[in-house]
């Protein structure tokens, strides 16, 4: 996971994977708006859809 940290005040605001994030610092009030440039982990070629829930695919790799 990556530290979220305050563009304002550099604060830890969260650890997370994301493709994007908006997040308004609890001590400065800045809103925080981040996006990923490339995805973390790419599903591999290999993963296959195993569920979808509200527009979300969870995926399985060699039978996991």
């Amino acid at each position: 996971m990556k530290e979220v940290r305050c563009g304002g005040c550099s604060r830890l605001l969260a650890k997370a994977e994301y493709v994007q994030i908006e997040i308004k610092c609890p001590r400065c009030k800045t809103l925080n708006n981040l996006k990923a440039i490339e995805p973390l982990n790419p599903a591999p070629s290999s993963a296959r859809p195993i569920e979808e829930h509200h527009g979300q695919t969870n995926y399985s790799v060699d039978g996991r």
